[in-house]
């Protein structure tokens, strides 16, 4: 247990510890905060915030290897990102932009209305960052962590800011 305690602590404390990673890590901190003061049920708005959060994460991760002035291909993409964070990466993009279109529009996808009801998804987004922006490596350990601590966080959260909540 004191193991998975340390890894989720150098998952929260990695971010802050390489400058180039805090202009992506601070807006999903301000997400969670914002998205945790709003109602428990599926709205538009909640969505909106999700869909950029998301999208934010995968633009910051995706920018070492598609920044402007660098040419790049699909190929060298897949060759340079490990497969997992390739993967988790366009899941995060795909969901973001549905939420984002879902939240813009008013009306949801047909099966994308569970994407309104992700006051938490920051949590997720804060956890993985160091991982997904290569400054920490995928492992079992890592994951249990970010797993096992959901709960605990999403309490904290949710009890800490109830007076902020309508």
């Amino acid at each position: 247990m004191h193991a998975l305690w340390l890894s989720f602590q150098e998952l929260i404390v990695t971010p802050f510890r390489h400058t180039e990673l805090v202009w992506g890590i601070v807006p999903l901190y301000f997400g969670l905060l914002l998205n945790e003061t709003t109602p428990a049920k599926a709205d538009f708005r909640t969505a909106i915030q999700t869909g950029f959060s998301f999208l934010w994460s995968a633009a910051h991760w995706l920018y070492p290897y598609v920044r402007p002035g660098r040419s790049w291909t699909l190929t060298h993409l897949w060759e340079q990102l490990p497969l997992i964070n390739l993967l988790v990466t366009a899941g995060v993009a795909t969901l973001g932009a549905l939420a984002l279109a879902g939240g813009l529009r008013r009306r949801f996808f047909r099966g994308t209305r569970f994407l309104g009801h992700s006051r938490f998804a920051n949590y997720f987004m804060i956890a993985i960052f160091p991982i997904q922006a290569g400054h920490l490596t995928w492992t079992w350990e890592r994951l249990g962590a970010v797993v096992l601590f959901a709960l605990p966080a999403w309490l904290v959260l949710h009890v800490g800011l109830m007076p902020l909540r309508r």
